[in-house]
């Protein structure tokens, strides 16, 4: 098919189309693909619910929120904390270059 000779409006024309069609072989990929995994699921005599619940992570399945417990806090004021992942929050590095240790502010 040679572009060059067609017209601008034959090829928003066949812009379109070629729109269409990919929604459409998008549609019947995940539908391919949702066949598959039943079949596999029902293979091994597992019910699909389970699969998808038991697929939802770590996080999901720890039975947390995704918080992460506190290690650390100041001990004259308890609402500055730190989980000690990421940056120093400001207070525990004036904690730290006063020569104090940080171990005195683990929980």
């Amino acid at each position: 098919m040679d572009l060059s000779n067609m017209s601008l409006g034959d090829l928003r024309n066949l812009q379109e189309q070629i729109k269409q069609e990919m929604k459409k072989r998008e549609h019947q990929e995940v539908q391919k693909a949702r066949e598959q995994i039943l079949a596999i699921a029902q293979s091994v005599g597992v019910p699909l619910k389970d699969l998808i619940a038991s697929g939802r992570g770590a996080k999901a399945t720890a039975g947390g929120t995704g918080s992460v417990a506190v290690r650390y806090r100041h001990p004259d004021d308890a609402s500055q904390q730190w989980t000690g992942r990421g940056r120093q929050p400001k207070w525990v590095k004036e904690w730290v270059e006063g020569g104090k240790s940080i171990d005195q502010l683990r929980v």
